[in-house]
């Protein structure tokens, strides 16, 4: 395959939010351990089509958004995806061709994890009873998701650049649509101090209710110590360090 060097990283997995999610964060330290010591500037990775079919039924079960929903991009940063418009099938089929051995973690057919049980139980479900091409087509949504969600990005980040970040304009806001409204109010609210990460929907929901169903109640209260007011007509968002005592 033209590779010269490989190298074995072994990793200690923090369990703070499930063994999936640990594990993949360790995966990425690892491997952004390893850029950085060979000074590599791109991360190729072997996901593939059916593991981008994967991640849109668990976040069409777990009632995600659009972004969620869009799965993996082809391109993030370092990061590289060139697989993700074939199938695992074929990947396997690909490697047998030139007589390479894959290895396969034991962790993949473990059905106590979520993903494993998406992969072995419910697609080849959806395959049987839909027919072939389930996982083919929600790659497609995820593509199609994608392309709305970053317009709906690119629209909000126009709108935040006009606005104060610790202080927002109620009838700015109100005459945005939700869907840019709530993506302004999480860029204020990262921009504020609130951990990447940390903001649900339903801190969204109840930041903008302070917008769109105001009945005089009191702060939201953040992750990372940032607290939401209305005043005055507008959100007033503080940090830690300037939150009343």
């Amino acid at each position: 395959m033209g590779i010269d060097t490989s190298e074995i990283v072994s990793v200690v997995v923090d369990l703070t939010d499930g063994m999936e999610a640990s594990a993949r964060r360790a995966r990425y330290a690892a491997l952004n351990s390893s850029a950085e010591k060979y000074g590599a500037k791109k991360i190729f990775l072997g996901h593939t089509r059916d593991d981008q079919a994967e991640g849109v039924l668990l976040g069409l079960a777990r009632g995600s958004g659009a972004r969620s929903l869009s799965g993996m991009a082809p391109r993030n940063g370092a990061y590289i995806r060139p697989l993700l418009n074939i199938s695992r099938a074929q990947t396997v089929a690909a490697c047998a061709e030139v007589e390479l051995t894959p290895w396969n973690d034991p962790q993949n057919n473990d059905q106590e994890f979520l993903r494993v049980k998406v992969r072995e139980v419910l697609l080849p479900a959806l395959e049987e009873g839909i027919g072939p091409g389930v996982a083919e087509a929600l790659a497609r949504s995820a593509k199609l998701l994608r392309d709305d969600a970053d317009a709906l990005d690119e629209w909000a980040e126009r709108e935040f650049a006009h606005l104060e970040n610790a202080y927002l304009d109620i009838s700015a806001l109100e005459k945005m649509p939700k869907a840019v409204r709530t993506r302004v109010l999480r860029m204020a609210v990262y921009a504020a101090g609130a951990p990447q990460g940390s903001i649900s929907a339903d801190h969204v929901s109840a930041i903008e209710a302070l917008v769109t169903n105001w009945h005089g109640q009191g702060a939201c209260d953040l992750p990372g110590g940032v607290k939401v007011w209305r005043l005055s007509g507008r959100l007033s968002l503080l940090a830690p360090s300037s939150n009343p005592t």
